[in-house]
């Protein structure tokens, strides 16, 4: 992570493409800092400007523009704040903001604008997560997102596990992290030793978009959770230029599964300020997901899902219309 690109001019001399990028670029990290990892660097083409990979991470001019509908808290995150750095939206399960820190930044990021600095969980050795859990004894899954929580080292998961085993009505830790695919070696033996500590069903959802940024690394990473009995889903990010067509989105499912990964969500863009370029309008977006049902086998297509501010659950998005329909 400390080895990341976090300087426009850098990003476009590593993957030859012109200086024409670089105003816009600047323009935009100012905004949102740019951070990019070497090793999800290394999947990207050279002098491809459309590279998919790269469409994801590189600033451009258009993040600066107001768009009628984006705005800085599109999923409501912070009315549904409850305590320091816990997110309480859906029955059953708690969300902890662990740390604001992320491995890469991706540029159509919901929590771009996430007050992190008011919003950790993982101070105090997680003592807000605890007094959240005693007080709603009903929640049976502890979801863990960021910013990244694979940011942070073993000793500060490793507080975790104590108040977790107090604590028996929950019987499930979600991991939220993108840090095994761009940086696949974060899963090494001090990490699979945390997860062999955990009494708990670990399930961890990951972030792809694109076929491409699964390489053997990653493979090799997968293999390695899966073989201590993590469960591995993947959610992924509907964005112009990026995966929106059928073959991109087909490739992408098998891909995962090669990969020993489940395709979970397709989401709609959430609506934040500073992404509306990577918008897929609603005609588009459903055509696309019909041909993915027609070519894919049902376990291998992912729920196409919104989220909404004070929904119970995530809003499904039915092939035929965009009628919601609540889902897990």
């Amino acid at each position: 992570m400390a080895d990341a690109i976090t300087d426009p001019r850098e990003l476009l001399a590593a993957l030859d493409l012109g200086s024409g990028w670089l105003t816009g670029a600047q323009e935009a990290a100012a905004l949102f800092p740019l951070r990019v990892p070497r090793p999800y660097l290394a999947r990207m083409r050279r002098g491809c400007p459309d590279d998919p990979l790269l469409r994801q991470v590189l600033p451009l001019r258009e993040e600066g523009r107001a768009a009628a509908g984006f705005g800085p808290d599109p999923v409501g995150d912070r009315r549904a704040l409850v305590a320091a750095g816990i997110l309480q939206k859906y029955e059953g399960r708690a969300l902890a903001t662990a740390t604001g820190a992320c491995a890469i930044h991706c540029r159509y990021c919901f929590r771009r604008h996430f007050p992190y600095g008011e919003a950790n969980a993982a101070r105090d050795g997680w003592r807000a997560v605890w007094e959240h859990l005693d007080k709603n004894p009903a929640i049976a899954e502890l979801i863990l997102s960021g910013g990244d929580p694979l940011s942070l080292g073993e000793d500060r998961l490793a507080q975790l596990l104590p108040g977790l085993a107090a604590r028996p009505q929950v019987l499930r830790l979600r991991i939220h992290t993108r840090l095994p695919i761009v940086i696949p070696a974060r899963i090494d033996d001090a990490f699979m030793d945390w997860i062999h500590a955990a009494r708990l069903q670990v399930v961890m959802v990951l972030h792809v978009n694109h076929a491409q940024e699964i390489d053997q690394p990653v493979r090799a990473a997968m293999s390695r959770l899966r073989a201590a009995g993590v469960t591995l889903l993947n959610q992924a990010v509907l964005l112009a230029g990026v995966n929106d067509s059928a073959d991109a989105q087909v490739t992408l499912c098998e891909t995962l599964f090669g990969a020993g990964i489940l395709p979970y969500y397709l989401h709609v863009l959430d609506h934040v300020a500073g992404a509306a370029h990577f918008a897929v309008a609603p005609g588009p977006m459903m055509a696309l997901f019909r041909e993915m049902e027609a070519r894919l086998p049902g376990y291998l297509v992912p729920k196409l899902v919104q989220e909404q501010a004070g929904a119970p659950a995530k809003v499904r998005l039915g092939a035929g219309a965009l009628a919601p329909n609540p889902v897990e």
